[in-house]
C-alpha cells in the first residue's frame, strides 16, 4: 500500500474533489428508487432504512462539519439533509398505512438517537467529540451498506433480489472506491480500513444481482389431472 499511496499522493486534492463530487450525486441516486415505487404505486416492499439513515447521518456529519469548521463538508451534508427528508417524505406519502405506522415508530427511535448524540456533543470536550462522532458515522455507514445482508437468506430463497435499491448500492461503492482512494493517498490507514469494509459490504450486495434476477422467479402452474 505504501507504494500505491507514494503513487497518489500528488493527484490526492483531485481525488478529495472527484470523492467529494461522487458523494453529492450519490444523494441523488435514490431518486431511480422513488421512481420505481411511483410506478408501483407502493413503497412496502423497499425498507425505509436508506433514506432514514440519510437524514440521520447528513444531521450527525453537519454536527461534526461544525465542530471541524469544515465549510465544504457542511454545504455538501445541507444538501444531502434537504434531498434525504424529500425521499423520506415521498417514501412515506406511498406507504401503506400498516407500514406508516412502522416508518413513525423508526422515526420516534431515530429522533430520540439525535437528541441523546447532539446533548453529549454540545457537553464533551470538542477533541474527544470529533474522534468519537467521526467513528459513530462510521458505525452507522457500515450498518447502512451493511444492513441488506440480513435478507440474504430471503433473497436466496427467492431467488430475487425484489427490494434490494440497486442505484443506492452502487452509488455507495463508488463513494467507498473513492475515498478509499483518497484515504491510500494521504496514507490514514484507519480511513483505509473503514472504507475497504464499506466496499466488501457493498461488493456482496452487487454480486446478488449478478446472481438473482430483481423480479421475482415465475410460480410454476400445477400440473392439471388427465381426464381418465
Amino acid at each position: 500500500m505504501e507504494a500505491l499511496g507514494d503513487l497518489l499522493a500528488p493527484h490526492s486534492e483531485l481525488i478529495a474533489k472527484v470523492a467529494g463530487t461522487i458523494t453529492t450525486l450519490q444523494f441523488l441516486s435514490g431518486v431511480v428508487l422513488m421512481n420505481d415505487i411511483r410506478k408501483k404505486g407502493s413503497s412496502d416492499v423497499y425498507p425505509v432504512g436508506p433514506f432514514l439513515f440519510g437524514v440521520v447521518l447528513t444531521i450527525l456529519s453537519l454536527k461534526l462539519a461544525n465542530i471541524m469548521n469544515d465549510a465544504a463538508m457542511i454545504n455538501t451534508n445541507l444538501i444531502g439533509l434537504v434531498i434525504n427528508f424529500v425521499f423520506l417524505f415521498g417514501f412515506y406519502y406511498y406507504a401503506s398505512s400498516a407500514s406508516r405506522s412502522k416508518i413513525w415508530k423508526q422515526i420516534g427511535y431515530s429522533s430520540v438517537f439525535l437528541l441523546v448524540i447532539t446533548a453529549y456533543a454540545n457537553f464533551e470536550d470538542p477533541a474527544k467529540i470529533e474522534f468519537r462522532l467521526g467513528m459513530l458515522i462510521t458505525g452507522i455507514l457500515v450498518w447502512m451498506v451493511g444492513s441488506p445482508l440480513l435478507h440474504l437468506p430471503k433473497i436466496i430463497e427467492k431467488k430475487s433480489t425484489e427490494g434490494m435499491p440497486f442505484p443506492i448500492i452502487f452509488a455507495g461503492n463508488l463513494v467507498a472506491l473513492s475515498w478509499t482512494l483518497y484515504a491510500i493517498s494521504i496514507k490514514n490507514t484507519v480511513m483505509v480500513l473503514q472504507n475497504l469494509l464499506l466496499l466488501v459490504l457493498g461488493g456482496i450486495q452487487l454480486s446478488m444481482f449478478a446472481i438473482y434476477p430483481n423480479k421475482p422467479a415465475a410460480k410454476k402452474p400445477k400440473d392439471s389431472k388427465k381426464d381418465k
